[in-house]
């Protein structure tokens, strides 16, 4: 053996084993394992880990199956490492031993992954930055309890770390954009106040921005290009991003929140021909992507991400690694569940969806993981890549139906209205029952990728010329509308008009059967300036706002309330209807749907056009509750003013209202009891209960 200076080392490396693959200390030493099946020659390079310089390089001695090993004695915790390759095969992938290597089991890397075409042409060593041997010992599971969120109690509020945190006026400013900064206790009490249960955070694996962004001068700002699917992003940690990471999932936790993290399992950084050698395209080429031909007979990579590259994830090294990442971030990290991003990739075996892949099938029976959070986003951009409802129970699936549904209707689209009741009742169209869980549609009305809440009622094209791409990107069917100016404006009948439909889109999405999803920072009413694909935008654009003006202290009070309405109702939250064979229990004595004028709406008047108005009444009771609930929900989306005829009320009491979208204050709503008929106003939202309902169940 010898080391970089060409001298005899001190040191021998022994056989060492093959599993478990990584970086593992053990007594005298640390055993190294990397799965390299083509490779003739695997080379461990140690590094100082203060200048970076190379200290030691070896080739590891032994080779079972496809798994290269060796152990080196006296390695220690802290040790910094990385992998040379050589494969030599003159094939697709012929990798040179001058591109370093991350370890695709690496719990933690030295520093962030910034793209320099540079450093990267030659011997591409200073350009990537270094994994760390772990203590496993350092970093052992918390003792805090995971919180035990109910399924229709869960509502999912989606963050970034840095643009949660970067603005924040508490968090010392060290801190802010950190993981310890998304734990101070002034953003968890916000949190709580606002009553969500769930904070589903955007990746936080490690990544590296796109060559093409950051020769642009821009950066890729969400984190959906992973390098390794283990170790936390360097960018979000100050001193021992692991370490702070599983920090800010316990104080999380003691708030009784749950933490979901956002995971890329579709695609990689090294994106696809001619894209850079970071990791698995050194190790495992043809084993860790997808392959097709052309028909031209060429060996492509597939892109059914659109990032150039598509993960092989029926093939058993990168099922098994997915596997086991999954349960790294649930029993050390202690995240309670996961999003997965274009999940159908997931599904492909190796390129035809089914929902009883491999994958699929593991991580459903899977004793660490089956009981998790377990949310799917149902495509990719592949061939057969559109499978909303197609994920097997308990999964749940972002729904973009309901999304286009709820903010067609309240723009005033005809013709939406029968579609729009359906979203408002668990999409059951989709999620059938006697199948599925009510509460597995997760319905949005904004998510990362497109307008936020402010934005989808203040713009009705897109705004991406920061992009820098000619305003080319981003959706382009967006299903908004400005309500008579192009972006802010002093006009107070606007302003008016586009707080009560941020009211009327936030309270539906609130009201529905499903899991809520609300995008972090619409309750602050955040703006992008209109820009709809902010993915490359790590500046204000993203960074959410906390000062708020009394319009805006205005909706976030109406936020908190209207969440706080749905969770003091077990109808609000959970239908279990009679029809419904899911569950054995039952709480719905009656669903009537009426048109304003009290008659009983007919399956015509549902597909009148024009019919943007009508009325829901709800009664029924929890299995041995005391208290019956009987509510009444108008919706209005017309242009006009409609009177409503409530249903009859009994001969006690009358019907409460406890909100009405039109009024921008909580202190200007009226505390109302009506009888029977009710005006309402145009574009708004208002729910009302009995207040004696006693006619038994």
């Amino acid at each position: 053996m010898e080391d970089t200076n060409g001298t005899s080392a001190a040191i021998s490396c022994s056989t060492g084993s093959e599993h478990p693959l990584g970086a593992t200390l053990m007594r005298g030493g640390c055993n190294f394992a990397v799965y390299a099946p083509d490779a003739v020659d695997v080379i461990l390079c140690l590094f100082n880990g203060d200048t970076e310089e190379a200290t030691l390089e070896i080739s590891l001695p032994e080779k079972t199956g496809d798994v290269w090993h060796g152990f080196l004695p006296n390695i220690k915790a802290g040790q910094n490492y990385g992998y040379r390759v050589e494969r030599n095969d003159g094939g697709l992938h012929s990798v040179p031993t001058d591109k370093l290597l991350i370890d695709p089991y690496a719990l933690k890397i030295s520093r962030a992954i910034k793209w320099d075409a540079r450093r990267y042409k030659h011997d591409s060593q200073f350009m990537m930055p270094k994994c760390i041997v772990v203590d496993h010992n350092a970093y052992l599971p918390s003792a805090v309890a995971a919180p035990k969120v109910p399924k229709h109690k869960r509502i999912v509020y989606e963050a970034h770390v840095k643009g949660l945190t970067k603005l924040h006026p508490d968090v010392p400013k060290a801190h802010q954009g950190k993981f310890i900064g998304a734990a101070h206790p002034s953003v968890i009490k916000h949190l709580k106040a606002l009553g969500i249960t769930t904070v589903q955070f955007m990746p936080l694996c490690s990544f590296m921005p796109e060559p093409f962004i950051t020769d642009k001068g821009l950066t890729n700002y969400w984190g959906y290009n992973p390098v390794n699917f283990f170790a936390p992003e360097p960018r979000y940690g100050v001193a021992d991003a692991l370490a702070e990471l599983k920090e800010m999932v316990e104080a999380y936790h003691k708030a009784d929140l749950e933490v979901i993290v956002d995971v890329v399992f579709n695609h990689t950084a090294e994106a696809g021909q001619g894209g850079p050698v970071l990791s698995f395209k050194g190790f495992c080429p043809y084993q860790a992507y997808l392959y097709e031909q052309t028909k031209s007979g060429e060996l492509v990579f597939s892109n059914h991400s659109g990032c150039g590259n598509t993960i092989n994830t029926a093939q058993p090294f990168m099922m098994a690694l997915i596997l086991d990442a999954m349960r790294h971030w649930v029993n050390v990290i202690g995240v309670d569940g996961f999003r997965f991003d274009l999940a159908v990739c997931l599904g492909r075996e190796p390129q035809t969806f089914t929902n009883k892949s491999g994958l699929l099938r593991a991580i459903s029976s899977d004793p660490v993981l089956k009981d998790k959070v377990l949310l799917a986003e149902p495509w990719d951009i592949g061939y057969g890549g559109y499978q909303v409802g197609r994920f097997p129970s308990p999964w749940l699936e972002v729904n973009d139906k309901y999304r286009d549904t709820i903010r067609a209707f309240w723009r005033g689209d005809d013709g939406v209205t029968a579609d729009f009741a359906t979203r408002l009742m668990g999409s059951r169209d989709i999620f059938h029952k006697g199948r599925r869980h009510i509460s597995t549609s997760v319905n949005n009305v904004t998510y990362h990728d497109g307008f936020t809440l402010h934005d989808l009622v203040t713009y009705s094209e897109r705004h991406n010329l920061d992009n820098l791409e000619d305003n080319r990107d981003g959706h382009g069917h967006n299903l908004s509308s400005n309500y008579g100016v192009e972006g802010e404006t002093q006009d107070a009948s606007i302003i008016e008009m586009r707080e009560r439909q941020k009211r009327n889109l936030f309270a539906t999405l609130i009201f529905s059967q499903g899991t809520p999803h609300i995008l972090g920072g619409d309750e602050l009413s955040r703006t992008q300036n209109g820009n709809n694909n902010a993915y490359c935008q790590d500046n204000p654009i993203s960074w959410v706002n906390w000062e708020l003006n009394k319009r805006k202290q205005d909706f976030l009070k109406f936020c908190q309330y209207v969440i706080r309405l749905r969770q003091s109702s077990s109808l609000l939250s959970e239908l279990k209807l009679h029809d419904d064979t899911f569950t054995l229990s039952r709480n719905v004595k009656e669903i009537n749907w009426y048109k304003p004028d009290g008659s009983d709406k007919a399956s015509e008047d549902w597909n009148a056009r024009h019919n943007k108005a009508f009325g829901v009444e709800i009664k029924g009771c929890v299995n041995g509750a005391q208290k019956p609930e009987h509510w009444f929900l108008c919706v209005n989306a017309s242009e006009n003013d409609v009177r409503f005829h409530l249903p009859t009320a009994a001969p006690k009491g009358g019907w409460t209202m406890h909100l009405d979208t039109r009024y921008q204050s909580l202190n200007e709503q009226p505390s109302i009891c009506i009888q029977t008929v009710f005006l309402q106003a145009s574009k708004s939202l208002t729910l009302f209960s009995f207040t004696e309902y006693n006619d038994g169940y």
